[in-house]
């Protein structure tokens, strides 16, 4: 766990002292697009973007990649950075995950908080192997990354629930109910 807060603990203090401005952000926002929209789309990026930031970070240079479902998690299972690993996959997309459906009722559906995330995740992967950063792409973190996101969405379901039935347009005022 030290060598953890020592490769990432940076990251971490940039990210919690970049709440306060995330929270300024969201104020003038919602001047235009109201509360709730304001802080969805804030907390969506200032939750998503430091675990890109520690995702993308090169660890020298050359590539790897395994297309083999299931077989890094087997490997790492008796490793002393398993928890690390199987937590950190599956917070890389929790804040789109939890706020994505919160956002847009179209999202309102698990299945489609998934199929983004998991988009999401390839791209990731596939940039962390075409930049050849030193990183290992695999499915398995696709299918973590996804899967957190899914998590995390049934995590914030109280809060979209009752909204499943409306068409947003992008704006709180215009909603049309069925």
């Amino acid at each position: 766990m030290n060598e953890t807060w020592a490769a990432w603990g940076g990251v971490v203090v940039f990210a919690i002292a970049a709440m306060p401005v995330g929270g300024m952000v969201a104020w003038w926002l919602a001047r235009g697009r109201g509360w709730r929209v304001a802080v969805c789309e804030v907390g969506m990026v200032v939750g998503t973007v430091p675990w890109l930031w520690m995702i993308l970070t090169p660890k020298g240079s050359g590539r790897s990649v395994n297309f083999l479902l299931l077989r890094d998690l087997t490997e790492q299972a008796g490793g002393s950075r398993v928890i690390e690993q199987f937590g950190g996959n599956l917070l890389v997309f929790a804040a789109l995950g939890a706020l994505l459906p919160v956002r847009w009722a179209w999202f309102g559906q698990s299945y489609r908080v998934l199929l983004v995330a998991g988009g999401a995740s390839i791209v990731v992967e596939a940039a962390q192997f075409g930049l050849a950063i030193g990183r290992h792409s695999s499915v398995d973190d696709v299918l973590l990354n996804a899967f957190g996101a899914c998590l995390a969405a049934q995590f914030s379901r109280r809060w979209w629930v009752a909204d499943a039935g409306r068409v947003d347009s992008g704006r709180d005022h215009v909603i049309i109910h069925r």
